[in-house]
């Protein structure tokens, strides 16, 4: 569901970057005991596993269309939704500066839908309160396919809003919506189905971490997280490495819609977005982004490389560890070094 910088104009974008920035800070300034020394290694793995899982789209029966997770839930349901934000914001950074995936005008909205909503507004309101009177692996399944499906219905739906307000009148809004709606419900069952097995694998590992998560409270002092931390990294190399490969040729829920959107209106040509702002933006990703559509650098006309796939998911999950855990561990030494000075 990473929306090009062709969905929306300068100043949804520039509002998408306000919105999404200061939720960033909001959520940095938050993090209090869940963010112990324990946990800064978990946020960097956990957001390398969702880097690496979001390579893999796989495939809607029947709907000519794939999806991949999102992973809002996931991690908060594996870190609290403060660290959750930062490490999918890190996800999405590393994304759209190293391999063009999502417009960098479009990232704030790419943040906003895909990280904002569901750790801050569906996590809170729905994730938490069902699961703080008790944990269960069928609970844990239950309440995750239900949270991962109501964020997607509205990260869906804050696309659709956001192409609006952007006057683009090639998707209206009717025919949008209908067709975005129903193709991010069955994404998000599968997704729902996927977040709720990760969580019931640390839980059976260590129901310590999310019974700390519920109660926004550090993990104690005995309890090693090695075993989490190696599994985890190990998925992730296997995932982003070799699961990689055999990620689905259909178009995910974002493309399958806007492909029959401008089909009903007979215009199969894509969108294409004009003028200085989206000039410069794109110059800059392409300054930036060394391995586009997750792969080698290609001449025009040669086929892409599966080599490149397996490299783009190993390096982009290390990029996404060392981002996401450099901002965790900084923010775990800024409120340790308060508390002591307090």
């Amino acid at each position: 569901m990473h929306m090009a910088d062709a969905l929306i104009s300068p100043a949804v974008g520039g509002i998408g970057w306000l919105v999404s920035a200061a939720s960033a800070a909001y959520a940095s300034a938050k993090i209090k005991n869940e963010l112990g020394e324990k946990k800064v290694p978990l946020m960097a793995v956990a957001a390398s596993f969702v880097f690496a899982a979001q390579m893999i789209n796989f495939t809607i029966p029947g709907a000519g269309s794939s999806g991949h997770i999102g992973g809002g839930v996931l991690l908060a349901g594996l870190l609290g939704p403060y660290p959750a934000l930062l490490s999918l914001t890190a996800v999405l950074v590393i994304q759209c500066l190293f391999f063009a995936d999502g417009g960098l005008l479009a990232l704030g909205c790419n943040i906003f839908n895909m990280g904002v909503v569901p750790c801050l507004i569906v996590y809170p309101l729905i994730f938490n309160p069902l699961l703080k009177t008790g944990l269960s692996a069928k609970k844990i399944s239950a309440v995750s396919i239900l949270s991962v499906v109501i964020g997607l219905q509205l990260g869906a739906f804050g696309v659709v809003v956001e192409t609006q307000l952007s006057g683009v009148t090639a998707l209206p809004f009717s025919v949008f919506v209908l067709l975005m709606q129903p193709i991010h419900l069955a994404i998000g069952l599968v997704e729902g189905v996927i977040t709720a097995t990760v969580l019931n694998f640390v839980y059976a590992l260590r129901p310590e971490i999310p019974e700390s998560v519920l109660r926004g409270e550090p993990l104690g002092a005995g309890i090693s997280m090695r075993k989490v931390v190696a599994c985890l990294a190990v998925i992730t190399l296997i995932t982003g490495g070799l699961l990689s490969l055999f990620a689905s040729a259909y178009p995910d829920g974002l493309e399958w819609a806007m492909e029959r959107t401008l089909g009903a209106g007979g215009e199969a040509a894509e969108l294409e977005a004009a003028g200085p702002v989206f000039h410069r933006a794109e110059a800059i990703q392409e300054a930036t982004a060394f391995m586009p559509d997750y792969g080698f650098p290609q001449a025009e006309g040669e086929a892409g490389s599966a080599g490149g796939t397996s490299v783009a998911g190993v390096l982009g999950s290390v990029l996404t560890c060392i981002l996401a855990g450099g901002t965790g561990y900084l923010i775990y030494r800024v409120k340790k070094n308060r508390l002591k000075a307090a």
